[in-house]
């Protein structure tokens, strides 16, 4: 009888405590998927867009840090010597191997509505660096909680110039001034 009151104590107190916890506030995932379009105006046959699909990233919801590292050779391109190029001669990939972001997301809901289905926009303002060049940048996006996992989704763009992006004149008018980028990842607890 004392055991099966200690158990039931016990248990009491399990889940007390589990309850008691803060909802999980850091999230990561290792295949967030960032798109990038650099279509130029003269360009109607080629098209110059790629797809990277191993883009890491870690959300903390107590603080509303971000943090995003993207590996410049996961991007790839439907025509692979495209891809060469963009790895060779645009982003030097060998010098400069990864993408940063590190900033901020506000308008984020708190943690007790994210343990719910829903929808939020938010702004993410920050530091971006790419081919060894940081600049500030600014986007608008949303989070969506199924009340287990988070989806981001965001859209920006950047001037390759920024960035001290070359592109030559031949094919300046195929490829353009402004790249626009957009963000799509799911996002799941962080495990300790």
């Amino acid at each position: 009888m004392i055991t099966t009151i200690r158990m039931m104590m016990g248990l009491l107190l399990c889940t007390a405590l589990q309850t008691a916890l803060p909802a999980q506030s850091k999230f990561f995932t290792r295949s967030g998927q960032i798109t990038f379009d650099a279509e130029g105006i003269t360009d109607y046959f080629e098209e110059i867009k790629a797809l990277n699909k191993e883009a890491v990233c870690v959300l903390d919801l107590q603080s509303g840090k971000m943090e995003w590292a993207v590996r410049m050779k996961g991007f790839h391109f439907k025509n692979g010597l495209m891809e060469e190029h963009f790895n060779e001669n645009y982003v030097e990939s060998e010098q400069y191997p990864k993408a940063v972001f590190k900033g901020d997301l506000t308008g984020l809901p708190d943690e007790a509505a994210l343990q719910k289905t829903g929808s939020w926009p938010v702004t993410a303002k920050g530091l971006l660096t790419l081919h060894g060049v940081t600049h500030q940048v600014s986007s608008t996006g949303s989070i969506q909680s199924d009340g287990e996992g988070l989806h981001a989704v965001a859209a920006f763009s950047v001037k390759l110039e920024d960035y001290k992006i070359k592109i030559p004149s031949i094919v300046g008018s195929k490829i353009a001034e402004v790249v626009d980028i957009t963000v799509d990842a799911n996002l799941q607890p962080l495990k300790k």
